[in-house]
């Protein structure tokens, strides 16, 4: 900072933010354009929202990059050439006719977006850092440009048209730029590193700092106080046009009620960051905007209580006036919060302020990307107006519960001897010892040695075991949960629900999307909250779905955002297999670990095909009596209750809460570093097993989910649904029986193989579909899907078996340093995490599948378009393991020919 003066710092700071004012009225120039085309095009909500999220997917993609490329070559020329390129596209945009060309201009006009992540490694180079939190709230003031965007824009849109309004825009940006090179110079930091001859850091270096878990959990803060910022300010318009029937000037001109305090009010952001600190601002910035959107997202409602009188009717809604103060109330907490945010990234990363700040601001970026496209799906799903803000509050739930936990778990471990010094209870200072209140004994366990042999035989191995058979009924359940809609849906339209067939596959498999999201999640929950603790909470909530679904089911006026909520509730079983196959592999030692999963996951896998047995049996009987419900009528005159398919998990459920409980066990060493397992981000057979695994576990879990409602569907006049529960079944199986053929003869090429027969499989499921009108096409159909399961069950084995095997070859090469004993326990960490993740990632089968089944059916009107995306797939699957592992020369070729031998105590691939 050596002979930078104030007033060099305030003309670097006031043009950088006029250029990012302008630079962000470019960006979100579709607020107001966007309503326009959509009336002349034509568009619908969803293609609205697909045309003004397109601006801000390039802009929050190109952040990174940005950031990056102003640590290295400096902040003056990157923001000069992105607001040259931005401009260009901006012109070309007034030019475009059809929908197509306008979303590609669009792409080129989001380096506008862009922009931010350059201002703000830029700007934090002139600044100390007891300053640097108030200059970049004054920096990110320039959102405003929204603002300016929603006043303006429509006049000029009224009186010359849209056009006028992109090419005036693009003039403008190129002015700014043209003004900002002139006025502007090289930061301190970049001017020192030439006189030295430094070289700029690299991009390995630069990236260094994205593997800490505190980089993501910023992100998550941004998506939500900017990125629904963004979202809101191109919805916002539409908003209040749909709802109160305002003309397009009038909503533009409220909706700056909102992008004006988010946008000005962020300089006072940085000064109470700078004075008060980020964590409090950052508290009260998700506190009150948890009481904001509650009320924002409670629908138009009418009541009628049935009184003693008679009935007594009243309604609740928000007027127009209400609207606007909450809404601004928000904008004005989200402009605080945007600015803490930014407070932590150069205090904690000064050398990596621009990826850093570039990897939020690129989640950030994408929050007001992915926000209107699914406010507008939402808005043709759910059709509830205030269905957008219902979303933002659950958002902000996640945001403040992972802020607080990581807080605590950070005091903890910063005052962990202070703090086991303090009682549970200030009455029980008295007893308060290790000696009164026996401390390490109970449920946690604070000396656990399974590698020890004689630890293990006297002690370990029933504990183990106990918490293993526990765990296993706990995780059935959770899968039986999980996959439950995908034999509801099929009897819906029999007790009356008018559902088309998309919107059932919507049900189908919304279960698999959010519990695919959650195993991300639930893989790291249970070394800050216990294995004991976790199981017990995740076993409980998993009531919360079944007695939903039983209670929604027997009222065909049930609304349907009803039940895509429980869709998505049902997905807390999903999340489950994470977390309960990370308890348990700290209990076991190596030689018997893979033999514990394999049960865990196996007979938990077990669920799906014991869901589907029981629950068309129990709904057609009243077996809780009169407390189970009425039955409902369908055609013929018989009776169902389609009630029990939630309630009949409920005692189970309860039981297994309370043995989780009373019958588990913490281990008070169990820890996992996300730090230590990021590194897998950066090896490239993570993302190919990835790719693999789905093909294998997706599948499974995918037809799973799909198969009653696709079988429902192409053969109506089969009763399938008493037959499809030997799917999962057989898949489950066949994972526990042939783990042996991948050990015998190399998980590779078992692997491959098995998407040879899948691909087959498929060929013979269109075949049969092809002929499904002739006798016996149903059980051809069922048979080439049967071949399906079994060949996934395989598959699943021989992936799991593949990974430790190469992550102990490649690190032999990866850090040849390490000793034999340390890189294979380094091998070992990198295949768990491995694991975790590729299970996460391949959960999302449960919801790609039959959402494919549903759209190929709306749009070709049947399911052929999306069996031949998945043997497409299958194809990819094949030449990805033969090119990469069991071709002459691939990684696993001369290993499972015995060529080459194996890195020792190689994991079994059951």
């Amino acid at each position: 900072m050596e002979g930078v003066t104030p007033g060099k710092q305030n003309q670097i700071l006031g043009m950088s933010t006029v250029a990012f004012t302008v630079c962000f009225a470019v960006w979100t120039i579709f607020s107001i354009l966007g309503v326009q085309i959509k009336q002349e095009l034509g568009l619908s909500d969803t293609q609205f929202g697909l045309l003004a999220g397109t601006p801000i997917l390039t802009g929050a993609l190109s952040r990174i990059f940005l950031g990056i490329w102003t640590d290295q070559y400096g902040g003056r020329i990157v923001y000069f050439l992105t607001m040259i390129f931005a401009a260009a596209a901006t012109f070309l945009l007034s030019f475009a006719t059809t929908y197509e060309m306008m979303l590609l201009a669009a792409l080129g006009l989001g380096l506008a977006g862009g922009s931010f992540a350059v201002g703000i490694a830029y700007v934090s180079k002139w600044y100390p850092k007891e300053r640097q939190g108030t200059a970049l709230g004054i920096f990110g003031a320039g959102n405003v440009g929204a603002a300016v965007t929603k006043f303006t824009a429509p006049f000029v849109l009224v009186a010359f048209g849209w056009q006028m309004v992109a090419q005036v825009w693009a003039i403008a940006l190129v002015v700014t730029a043209v003004i900002f090179w002139f006025t502007t110079e090289d930061d301190p930091e970049l001017k020192a590193r030439k006189a030295k001859g430094i070289k700029a850091p690299g991009l390995k270096e630069q990236l260094e700092p994205l593997k800490n878990q505190q980089v993501w959990r910023f992100s998550l803060y941004y998506f939500f106080v900017f990125g629904a910022f963004v979202a809101l300010a191109l919805w916002l318009p539409r908003y209040l046009i749909g709802v109160y029937g305002l003309d397009i000037k009038t909503a533009g001109m409220l909706a700056a009620f909102y992008s004006v305090p988010a946008s000005l009010f962020r300089a006072y952001g940085g000064h109470l960051s700078d004075r008060y600190g980020a964590r409090s601002v950052m508290y009260w910035t998700f506190g009150v905007s948890l009481i904001c959107l509650f009320m924002l997202s409670y629908p138009n409602t009418d009541y009628v209580i049935h009184g003693i009188k008679g009935n007594i009717a009243f309604s609740t809604q928000m007027g127009l006036v209400p609207f606007v103060v909450l809404v601004f109330v928000l904008g004005f907490m989200m402009s605080l919060g945007k600015a803490a945010v930014y407070k932590h990234i150069p205090v904690y990363y000064p050398q990596n302020v621009g990826s850093v700040g570039g990897l939020v601001g690129l989640i950030g970026g994408l929050g007001g990307f992915i926000l209107p496209i699914t406010f507008g799906v939402m808005n043709d799903l759910v059709g509830v107006w205030t269905s957008c803000f219902m979303l933002l509050f659950a958002i902000v739930v996640v945001s403040l519960l992972w802020m607080h936990f990581s807080i605590r778990a950070m005091e903890r471990e910063a005052m962990a001897e202070q703090i086991s010094g303090l009682p549970e209870f200030p009455e029980m200072q008295h007893v308060h010892s290790a000696e009164k209140h026996g401390r390490g004994t109970g449920a946690l366990i604070t000396d656990w040695r399974p590698e020890d042999p004689e630890f293990w035989k006297t002690t370990g191995n029933r504990i183990a075991q106990r918490n293993l058979w526990i765990s296993i009924p706990c995780l059935l359940l959770a899968f039986s949960v999980w996959l439950v809609w995908s034999v509801v849906v099929a009897k819906l339209p029999a007790i009356g629900f008018t559902y088309s067939t998309d919107q059932l596959f919507w049900l189908a498999a919304l279960p698999g999307l959010s519990g695919a999201t959650l195993r991300i999640f639930y893989s790291f929950m249970v070394p800050i909250f216990g294995g004991r603790l976790w199981t017990t909470l995740t076993t409980a909530s998993l009531l919360i779905p079944a007695f939903g679904i039983g209670y929604a089911v027997q009222d065909p006026n049930t609304p349907y955002l009803i039940f895509l909520v429980l869709a998505l509730l049902c997905g807390f079983g999903g999340g489950n297999f994470a977390s309960s196959m990370a308890n348990i592999s700290f209990f076991f030692p190596k030689a018997q670990k893979g033999n514990a999963l394999a049960l865990n996951a196996g007979l938990g896998n077990a669920g799906v095909s014991v869901m589907q047995f029981v629950v068309p049996l129990v709904v057609t009987a009243g077996v809780f009596g009169a407390i189970g419900g009425e039955p409902q009528r369908i055609s013929g005159g018989a009776q169902l209750w389609l009630q029990n398919a939630g309630f009949v998990w409920v005692p189970f459920l309860l039981v297994t809460t309370a043995l989780a409980w009373f019958g588990m066990n913490d281990i008070a060493t169990a820890k996992a570093s996300f730090k230590d397992q990021a590194v897998i981000f950066q090896r490239k057979h993570n993302w190919i097993m990835c790719w693999l695994y789905t093909g294998t576990f997706g599948s499974f879990i995918g037809y799973s989910a799909g198969f009653p409602l696709l079988a429902k569907t192409q053969f109506p006049e089969i009763d399938s649904l008493q037959y499809v529960f030997l799917g999962p079944l057989v898949g489950a199986l066949s994972r526990a029986a042939t783990g042996w053929i991948s050990d015998r003869f190399g998980g590779g090429r078992v692997t491959l193989y098995t998407f040879v027969l899948m691909i087959a499989a498929v060929a013979g499921v269109l075949y049969f579909l092809g002929i499904k009108n002739q006798p016996g096409a149903f059980w051809g159909f069922f048979a080439m899907f049967m071949v399906l399961f079994f060949a996934t069950g395989i598959g699943n084995a021989s992936t799991f078996q593949m990974i430790p095997i190469i992550m102990r070859s490649e690190l032999e090469h990866l850090m040849p340093s390490l000793n034999p004993a340390d890189r294979l326990r380094q091998a070992e960490k990198e295949s768990a995490a491995i694991i975790g993740f590729t299970s996460a990632i391949a959960a999302y089968g449960a919801f790609f599948i039959p959402k494919a089944y549903g759209s190929s059916i709306s749009l070709t009107g049947g399911p052929e378009m999306a069996l031949w995306g998945f043997l497409i797939f299958y194809v990819s699957c094949v030449l990805l393991t033969w090119f990469v592992y069991t071709r002459p020369g691939g990684l696993l070729h001369d290993i499972e020919r015995g060529i080459t031998p194996r890195s020792p105590t190689a994991t079994p691939a059951q």
